[in-house]
């Protein structure tokens, strides 16, 4: 990378580093249960919502919960069940019509972090009617207040409950691009483990370690707190003991609820501190061949963490600790190959593979740019690099 970039790079994480402290974060109210929404809904003088999810939530019958609270406490609802993996521009334009026609003022999100992402897209695109999504796209340019949104993880791992970020995919392009603004920080989250019962064993290990990815990229960034840290250690500590047990029994009440705090700790962790190339290069993955994010974070991120080498050992170190896998008496750069060495048989004992399906040869050039677009100047990653060595790791998971 040319020392000009790399110099204006790092110039550009240091301000934003110096600017955390003055920024309008907020983290989302936390609620327990679907069954106390009805204060929620009295609070916030809802009379008409919209709900959004998608077809699978719908026909496990996740929803219920939700539905018998609206009808309990009568308020109107429609709900939007079309949200795809990766969802798309013409997904957030089809619920704005929906949420237009009915008169809703309060968004509901049930589902994982493809259906948040569509409900964040559609908060902003009803906060700025007059703004295409795209528009949108990059670094604070949402600055009105969207409407009501509440956010029901069915998953324990995007940690879109408690984001600024929004990742929509334009549907003829195959591009997918982040909204990052602070008023898409959903207002309530609601972490009730019971609607995670249902989460397959393959969704149950590729959301844990999306969740493990955030936690993991925010704390070896160079944008850190003491907070951010400390809730990603928390958070890599949890996921390290629970996941498996959440693998293996989708009904372990106390593994699903680990989980779900896990997730929401590496998301405030990630929210403020960022990630790094693991997810720029998941990014262009999902959106080009609509691979899973959890799925391409989960097998991208060793190979990565491998790659920035010594200008990481010392946090990965550290997160070894953490997750019970180094010791205090292990150099950093043992502790840290542990950690890597871990995260490898974490996704092996969940039948994870090493390789991604479908990445052809000739795109690679261009997926790269993509990472190195999103991730430059704005991701504070250990080790700086250009699209040209990010090229490196479509090859390793194509193998």
């Amino acid at each position: 990378m040319f020392i000009l970039k790399k110099l204006w790079c790092r110039i550009f994480q240091i301000g934003f580093r110096a600017a955390l402290p003055i920024l309008p974060y907020r983290e989302p109210q936390i609620i327990s249960s679907c069954d106390e929404l009805g204060s929620v809904f009295k609070k916030e003088k809802t009379t008409s919502v919209l709900v959004v999810t998608d077809a699978g939530i719908i026909k496990n019958g996740i929803v219920v919960p939700v539905e018998e609270a609206l009808k309990a406490n009568k308020v109107k609802y429609v709900i939007y069940d079309k949200t795809q993996p990766n969802p798309t521009v013409a997904n957030v334009e089809e619920a704005l019509k929906m949420y237009r026609e009915n008169g809703c003022d309060t968004l509901i999100a049930v589902g994982g972090g493809s259906v948040m992402d569509c409900a964040k897209g559609l908060g902003a695109r009803v906060a700025h009617p007059k703004k295409e999504l795209n528009q949108m796209a990059g670094v604070l340019r949402v600055i009105r207040k969207i409407p009501t949104l509440i956010a029901i993880p069915t998953t324990a791992g995007t940690g879109s409950e408690t984001t600024l970020a929004a990742v929509i995919t334009d549907g003829e392009t195959h591009h997918k691009y982040a909204i990052m603004s602070f008023p898409l920080i959903p207002h309530y989250a609601v972490l009730d483990a019971r609607l995670t019962y249902s989460l397959p064993p393959h969704l149950t290990s590729t959301t844990g370690m999306d969740a493990l990815t955030h936690a993991v990229e925010a704390y070896i960034g160079r944008s850190t707190t003491k907070k951010t840290r400390a809730l990603a250690l928390e958070a890599t500590k949890l996921i390290f003991e629970n996941i498996e047990n959440a693998y293996k029994d989708g009904k372990n009440h106390e593994a699903r609820s680990n989980m779900l705090l896990a997730a929401y700790k590496a998301g405030i962790s990630f929210s403020m501190s960022y990630v790094g190339y693991v997810h720029a290069v998941a990014h262009s993955v999902g959106g080009k061949y609509g691979i899973p994010h959890g799925l391409a974070n989960a097998v991208i991120m060793p190979y990565v963490l491998e790659e920035y080498g010594s200008s990481a050992y010392k946090k990965l170190h550290e997160l070894g600790i953490a997750a019970g896998v180094s010791t205090d008496s292990d150099s950093h750069e043992i502790g840290a190959k542990k950690f890597i060495e871990a995260v490898k048989a974490l996704n092996a004992k969940m039948n994870i593979p090493t390789t991604l399906s479908g990445i052809k040869e000739e795109d690679i050039p261009e997926l790269a740019r993509h990472a190195e677009k999103e991730a430059n100047p704005l991701y504070p990653v250990p080790k700086l690099m250009t699209s040209r060595e990010l090229e490196i790791f479509y090859h390793k998971v194509s193998k």
